[in-house]
């Protein structure tokens, strides 16, 4: 999935667990994309109102403010950036997990992932948004 565009490929990871984000940030890193990582949806809040991005991966649970809540300020702060969230999260059991990844018609990408997996979703996100 090699990032073959011109112009860099920006992405937000919103997600607190550090594996992970190491895992993103190297895989992403090395597909040449830029990659930021917000620890909540509170800070990722901050940066989306600072600098632009092609892509926001989004953690549901994140502590302070979740995934649910950050998606729920793009609709109204960032609409141009709805079809470029992808969400992720390890809780797919609860109903309400559930029933807001299919309300929000995103993709999905369950914990735990590989970087191949995490590729592959991406690359899905891009074709999607033309990229």
């Amino acid at each position: 999935m090699k990032n073959s565009s011109a112009k860099v490929t920006r992405m937000l990871v919103v997600e607190d667990e550090p594996t992970i984000c190491r895992v993103c940030s190297q895989t992403l890193n090395s597909e040449g994309f830029e990659v930021d990582i917000a620890a909540n949806g509170s800070i990722a809040e901050d940066i989306l109102d600072k600098k632009k991005y092609d892509l926001v991966l989004i953690d549901i649970r994140t502590p302070v403010m979740n995934g649910k809540q950050l998606y729920q300020s793009i609709l109204r702060k960032h609409p141009e950036l709805v079809s470029c969230v992808i969400f992720t999260t390890g809780d797919v059991l609860g109903g309400d997990t559930l029933s807001f990844i299919e309300q929000a018609g995103r993709l999905f990408l369950p914990k735990p992932f590989t970087p191949d997996e995490l590729k592959s979703v991406v690359g899905e996100a891009l074709k999607r948004i033309g990229k």
